[in-house]
């Protein structure tokens, strides 16, 4: 398990983003090959040590040939992640931050999402950017997320669309539901492209989670000189607690007034938008009325994404929103051999030991249908052939 804590005490950047991870070990010939996958063309890359208030980092750059300046709608920088074949997890997390690029712009201009063109976040920079982060994580391999509470600056930004507060009306909306902090830094801290990855891929925000630290690495914006130097700092290891820990989201909201259909339907939506769990439960309203509430688990950066579902699927007129911090097993699985075929058991670890170990339903719903046993004897099985392998081990 590997871990990536971005301490943003400057702000971030897109750039900044790549820049310290190609400064803690990421190989910038391989992301290069990487990149040249989406078939952009119109640009040159380039990363070089500089130095910003006397600390040393990486400066990692996008440079654009005359006229490379398009705008893309979703669909159109989606089709260049599938057609790309990035690797790993890179080409999951890419399109899920374009995604919720999309829902925050489409919010801003109060245009439907299929309408939305990108501008400075659809250039070829900027998919760059967006793109290089998420291969230069799958370079480090990295499976874990954690960033500190993320700097904001103050004045205003030119942007297409003139002179704009800071943050920025992006910025702002895609850090809805993430700690955020003054600096005292004139202008633009953290950028869209910035808040948008760490938003979208963070499991937490807050002070550093307990790591093993292996690696270290700085990566530098453009700006010169100010109150702290200009440069996002990344620490890369392994989690040293017991189990793990992230930052949720619970969504929840009253209804008397909604059929049973429509409650499980939206359940189903939830889930299958990306919730982490959604259910519904008996309540009582004002005037003794019996009622439902329903309630989803979803990481923030879906936060907004889950609450328009509620709102457009249920009769409700109010979402309440909570964070919490949830403690986690450290979750994996194993495949034992029964007499119904293979099944995978999923177990839970706290300090390197399972504490829990189940078969998976659905494989143990499949076997049994297709030998006409009932599930419960194949997850008997399961848990047998699970428990054999333990005690040959």
């Amino acid at each position: 398990m590997r871990l990536a804590y971005f301490d943003c005490f400057a702000g971030a950047g897109g750039d900044m983003i790549v820049a310290c991870l190609l400064d803690a070990g990421g190989d910038f010939q391989a992301l290069r090959a990487m990149l040249g996958r989406l078939g952009l063309g119109g640009y040159e890359l380039s990363a070089t040590q500089v130095r910003r208030d006397g600390l040393g980092g990486v400066k990692f750059d996008v440079r654009l040939q005359a006229g490379e300046h398009h705008h893309r709608n979703l669909a159109g920088i989606l089709s260049l992640i599938d057609g790309a074949g990035l690797p790993g997890r890179a080409a999951d997390r890419a399109r899920r931050i374009f995604e919720r690029l999309a829902a925050v712009e489409a919010k801003i201009h109060r245009v439907d999402l299929q309408q939305v063109h990108f501008h400075e976040v659809g250039a070829v920079d900027s998919i760059i950017d967006i793109a290089g982060a998420c291969c230069a994580l799958e370079l480090l391999d990295i499976d874990r997320i954690a960033c500190s509470d993320i700097p904001l600056g103050s004045g205003m930004v030119r942007s297409e669309h003139g002179l704009l507060p800071v943050p920025a009306p992006a910025t702002a909306e895609l850090l809805r539901g993430v700690p955020v902090r003054d600096v005292a830094i004139t202008g633009e801290a953290t950028t869209p492209t910035a808040a948008a990855v760490l938003a979208t891929l963070a499991e937490s925000f807050g002070p550093m989670p307990p790591m093993n630290v292996q690696a270290i690495g700085y990566g530098a914006g453009s700006r010169e000189g100010g109150p702290v130097p200009n440069l996002l700092r990344v620490f890369v290891g392994e989690p040293a607690e017991d189990g793990t820990s992230d930052s949720v989201v619970e969504l929840c909201a009253n209804l008397d007034d909604c059929s049973g259909e429509v409650l499980g339907a939206t359940i189903e939506l939830l889930l299958a938008s990306g919730a982490l769990d959604a259910w519904a439960g008996p309540i009582v309203m004002k005037k003794s009325r019996p009622a439902w509430q329903i309630s989803a688990l979803c990481r923030p950066g879906d936060a907004d994404a889950m609450e328009k579902i509620l709102f457009e699927q249920t009769t409700t007129f109010g979402v309440r929103r909570s964070g919490w911090t949830r403690g986690k097993l450290e979750r994996a699985h194993v495949n034992v051999q029964t007499p119904y075929g293979p099944v995978r058991v999923k177990t839970g670890q706290r300090a390197g030991r399972v504490v829990t170990a189940s078969p998976e339903f659905e494989d143990c719903r499949q076997a049994a249908s297709a030998h006409h046993v009932s599930v419960r004897e194949v997850m008997a099985a399961a848990q047998a052939a699970y428990q054999e392998l333990q005690d040959g081990s």
